[in-house]
């Protein structure tokens, strides 16, 4: 059931702003959202979808906006204020009690007494009520803990309904769940629009937008970019309304190949690499001296993909072979032994600690493959420090200078220095050049191909797909969670990928 345009919204957002120290997070973002309908939210990383669902939630305050809920005016001042308004929102990880009862976690803080007791007939008599409303009958009385995480995102669901939401948020919802399950979550929200419910879906596959969604409102860099209805708008459309910049002008770096030049031995190669509900069953080869381009959307697969090769996530099933030899990565520390070394998307936290000094940062990699044991002594690491400031340029009073204090670039560069110390035979860079100054990203790329020349083998993703076109010898497009093409450099322009990456085909 679509609602009609010319009903009033039941939630109307519009003019929202909202500043962090140094970032305009949003600006003049909003949109609609009507009774009977499924309404997507997308956009990519750093777009504002978050930031946009706590104001709704009342996480943050905006300092301009307005929020109407059924025709009244709102300002939610805490998660607690929203659900009573009646604003309900379930995330990608289950905000629940595991150890309590299925019933328990559904009536937690509004229990149903009789003369002054909870009244566990009636709580689990209405537990079971509200879950048959989405389709589930199981025993009320178990453990959360003793279901799958599909069932738990139900008990969170039903929890809203218990509360009388109005609006219901769905962050993500899919995000661990495998096919079976999202199918089951699909039959439920079509449930609840024939009920009349209002759904705000936040997701980054393509795929399931198309499978649910009756609008879709698109988010770019804190604004609204624009409402469409899921019928009018096609998948290449909103892939280019997601991305929305063109190619980018500046002097183009050299890919890692000289014409006419091969690259080398198999390094890596994974066999039906998978992990359930976060990765299909990967065939990826990766050859010494070639730069191995991931491309694709967020939520894609490709962070993912890197997370296994690295050992940081544990893989279900399938093989990775380095030189030929099958290897296991049960942690980190087994790819660094492997030589494999892996810049994470996450500087903050997952790579730079702001409170240490360049020198420190620089040798942590080095310092963990060796073990504790084996201290790397002051003065090998303060010969590397320097080496690596002067080799990448970065730019610091010294090397005793704390991290933190460092621009964006730099830090990225120190990053980057970390993992060349051990000297790698592939280096993973995830997002290598997010947040940084042109004149840094342009070093960082410079410096990363004249790598892959002398014989490293790179493994690079980046949500700039241009930047993806112009360095990789060879592209892996991912969508939803799996790979869907590769083509060899040159095979692919700006507007071909999309095509691919959109699901449209491309010969």
């Amino acid at each position: 059931m679509l609602a009609s345009t010319t009903a009033l919204p039941l939630l109307d957002v519009t003019g929202i702003h909202k500043l962090f120290p140094g970032v305009k997070a949003l600006s003049d973002a909003g949109l609609r959202l009507y009774p009977g309908e499924v309404h997507t939210l997308m956009g990519q990383n750093g777009a504002g979808k978050s930031t946009l669902i706590k104001v709704l939630t009342g996480v943050y305050q905006p300092e301009r906006g307005s929020i109407v809920l059924d025709g009244e005016r709102i300002e939610p001042r805490s998660t607690q204020h929203a659900q009573e308004l009646g604003i309900s929102t379930v995330y990608q990880e289950v905000n629940l009690c595991p150890n309590l009862s299925v019933a328990e976690n559904i009536f937690i803080g509004r229990y149903p007494r009789r003369f002054g007791m909870i009244d566990w007939r009636r709580m689990r008599r209405d537990a079971v009520g509200l879950l048959a409303r989405l389709q589930v009958d199981i025993d009320v009385s178990r453990p959360l803990a003793s279901y799958p995480l599909a069932i738990q995102q139900m008990v969170a669901i039903a929890r809203a309904l218990n509360i009388s939401a109005k609006v219901l948020i769905l962050d993500e919802p899919t995000s661990s769940l495998d096919e079976a399950e999202v199918q089951l979550l699909f039959s439920v929200l079509r449930g609840l629009r024939e009920q009349g419910m209002a759904i705000l879906f936040v997701t980054h596959f393509l795929e399931q937008t198309y499978a649910i969604s009756d609008r879709i409102t698109v988010m770019r860099n804190g604004e609204r970019e624009g409402e469409y209805l899921c019928s009018e708008l096609s998948r290449l459309a909103l892939v280019n309304k997601m991305i929305g910049v063109a190619a980018d002008t500046q002097e183009q770096p050299q890919t890692c190949m000289e014409e006419g030049h091969e690259a080398g031995r198999t390094l890596l190669r994974t066999q039906a690499l998978a992990r359930r509900g976060v990765l299909a069953p990967l065939d990826l080869e990766i050859k010494q001296g070639e730069l191995l381009g991931l491309a694709g959307l967020l939520g894609s697969g490709r962070t993912e993909t890197a997370r296994l090769l690295f050992g940081a996530d544990r893989a279900d099933s399938g093989a990775i072979e380095i030189d030929g030899r099958a290897r296991t990565f049960a942690t980190p520390r087994d790819a660094i032994a492997q030589g494999i070394g892996f810049c994470s998307e996450d500087r903050k936290h997952e790579g730079a600690i702001l409170d240490l000094s360049v020198r420190e940062n620089l040798i942590l990699a080095l310092q963990a493959r060796q073990g504790l044991l084996r201290a790397i002594p002051l003065r090998r690491q303060q010969a590397l420090a320097e080496h690596y400031v002067k080799q990448l340029g970065i730019k610091t009073a010294s090397i005793e200078t704390p991290i933190g204090t460092l621009s964006g670039g730099n830090q990225q560069k120190v990053l980057l220095a970390r993992w060349l110390a051990t000297e790698p035979k592939l280096m993973i860079l995830d997002e290598p050049t997010r947040g940084i100054d042109v004149r840094a990203k342009q070093e960082i790329m410079d410096y990363v191909t004249t790598l892959c020349r002398k014989g490293m083998a790179i493994l690079f993703i980046s949500s700039e797909l241009p930047e993806v076109l112009r360095v990789s010898d060879r592209i892996v497009v991912m969508r939803d969670r799996k790979a869907c093409g590769e083509y060899r450099r040159g095979e692919l322009d700006d507007d071909s990928v999309l095509h691919v990456i959109a699901g449209e085909g491309y010969q």
